[in-house]
């Protein structure tokens, strides 16, 4: 069968080895970014460039977005439904607010179109193994029939209607946030009572206390490596959607809030392109009893 032709828009952190697996998977892959120099990286991959982003519904069936923010999503999508065509799928993967996605999907059925938001989890190493968490929200008869395409990049999962994924999304930064908190705390005891970090790590992964943050990040942690997988920017922004969306739904989340500070702290320090499991470096500096 012959495989769909996608289009690419964003070939950051994350969107660049996703763009290759596509590649490697042998679908023919249009793309378009910002930045020149990604652009000459990925057509060493086989990949096609497109010069302006106003025409590259017309060179392809499905589009991908990988974006930093909310705003630059929804100012890509403005520019991309000028020349949608009927039935075409435009697939936001980028970490948003559900109302963002509920707002592009209504320009995108202007044209007749079709929007599926796909947030992902996983970080750069999700990414470049094919191994991301993807989470569907937007009608199912179109998830089914683009789930193909969102095999080569990861496991996906349909949620529910459009804006459920990044719903799905902003739960997961919840768990990542606190979690990474609760790794760097735990390590930061340890040593002060006169452990070994290092074993206590090894001693604790396999109970309850087990999870991919305290065997990744809490193996960074111990090995100062800051390299970003995931950036405490990042990290602040998907705090800030979550609790700016617990707000619109009257919801108080106190450990959300107050991990929200704490990278926002990160930030105004001027460690925002530190992976966010340096959110222990801040932790260990903090006044003592």
């Amino acid at each position: 069968m012959k495989k769909i032709k996608v289009g690419f828009v964003g070939l950051g952190l994350m969107g660049m080895p996703m763009a290759k697996n596509i590649l490697k998977n042998k679908y023919p892959l249009i793309v378009w970014n910002r930045s020149a120099k990604n652009l000459k990286k990925i057509k060493k991959f086989g990949a096609e460039i497109c010069q302006n982003l106003i025409n590259l519904p017309n060179k392809c069936q499905v589009i991908i977005m990988m974006l930093a923010n909310d705003n630059i999503c929804l100012e890509v999508s403005d520019v991309l439904k000028k020349n949608l065509k009927r039935n075409q799928i435009l697939i936001d993967m980028s970490s948003t607010k559900k109302k963002t996605a509920v707002e592009i999907e209504k320009k995108i059925k202007v044209n007749k179109g079709y929007f599926l938001d796909a947030p992902v989890s996983g970080g750069t190493k999700g990414a470049e193994t094919g191994k991301l968490a993807i989470m569907v929200g937007g009608e199912k008869k179109i998830f089914k029939k683009i789930k193909h395409l969102f095999k080569v990049m990861g496991t996906a999962i349909y949620v529910g209607k459009t804006g459920s994924g990044q719903v799905a999304k902003l739960a997961n930064q919840v768990i990542v946030g606190i979690t990474i908190g609760a790794v760097s705390e735990a390590l930061i005891l340890s040593e002060a009572a006169g452990a070994d970090p290092k074993a206590v790590r090894e001693a604790i992964k396999t109970g309850f206390a087990g999870s991919p943050i305290l065997e990744n990040h809490g193996k960074r942690i111990l090995e100062s490596n800051f390299v970003p997988g995931g950036r405490c920017s990042t990290q602040l922004k998907d705090m800030n959607n979550i609790v700016e969306t617990a707000k619109t739904y009257n919801v108080h989340l106190p450990l959300s809030e107050q991990v929200e500070k704490f990278y926002d702290l990160m930030v105004k320090k001027g460690k925002s392109n530190l992976d966010h499991s340096a959110l222990y470096l801040l932790l260990k500096r903090l006044k003592r009893y």
